[in-house]
């Protein structure tokens, strides 16, 4: 569907506002400390163990989301869709790769797929919520962005002066946008799902901060539940767009 009007003005301000705000402060470079999790089990022959094998939530559910394109309901997003589930199949690829020896180059192939997939979401959610053209017009442009902050960052890192800013206006502000989207637009994704996902990958990164207090107070680190709840939130995309309604007033 298509609002024009002061919506579109609204979460444009707000976009420019958080660029704004990104760029006034310092560069951000990758904090060493990042890669120093909790639980660095070494079992069946795999470092870090948990980290590892709790990414295959991520291939499971992108996977499981890819087996159903053919169910999706008419008019559903499929090249958003599409693209996301394959961009979470590799976020499980690239995350297990980062955590089996985890080092800054080898985030990059952790964060690169992630950026594929928060632009994908993104865009569908535009689509559905703002305007079904400029959704179409801007999946490509935002994947390129999303990639290209993941380029960038690697580059400063390598020239000494790492800069995260770019990648983190391109995690983080789709997670502002959309829950303005959802409040001030209607559309046919689910919305239930959606606030579902949003509310899981909040908790995610809360399981991620607090890791060593949960590795220590349960034997299981909050990064390995990291994993698996920013999983589900990835399931409750799928299933917001398997619920996609034919038409706004069904």
């Amino acid at each position: 569907m298509s609002r024009p009007g002061w919506q579109g003005w609204f979460l444009g301000a707000v976009t420019a506002a958080a660029i704004a705000a990104a760029f006034w402060i310092a560069p951000i470079p990758q904090d060493p400390a990042y890669h120093d999790f909790a639980d660095r089990r070494f079992l069946c022959g795999t470092p870090n163990f948990w980290n590892v094998f709790s990414n295959l939530s991520f291939l499971l559910i992108g996977a499981f989301g890819l087996s159903r394109l053919r169910s999706l309901p008419a008019g559903a997003p499929r090249t958003p869709y599409l693209v996301f589930c394959v961009g979470v199949v590799f976020v499980g690829l690239g995350s297990a790769y980062y955590h089996y020896a985890p080092d800054t180059q080898t985030l990059v192939w952790d964060r690169l797929p992630m950026t594929v997939a928060f632009m994908a979401l993104f865009a569908m959610v535009l689509g559905d919520r703002v305007s079904a053209r400029l959704g179409k017009q801007l999946l490509w442009p935002l994947i390129v962005v999303g990639v290209a902050s993941i380029g960038y960052w690697h580059w400063t890192e390598t020239q000494g002066r790492g800069d995260l800013r770019v990648y983190g206006l391109v995690q983080f502000l789709p997670m502002v946008l959309i829950p303005l989207m959802l409040l001030t637009g209607t559309g046919r994704l689910s919305s239930p799902w959606l606030w579902g996902t949003l509310g899981t990958y909040a908790l995610s990164k809360v399981a991620e901060y607090y890791d060593r207090g949960i590795y220590e107070a349960v034997g299981l680190s909050g990064h390995s539940i990291k994993h698996v709840l920013a999983s589900l939130a990835v399931l409750w995309v799928v299933f917001a767009v398997l619920r996609f309604r034919p038409s706004p007033s069904a």
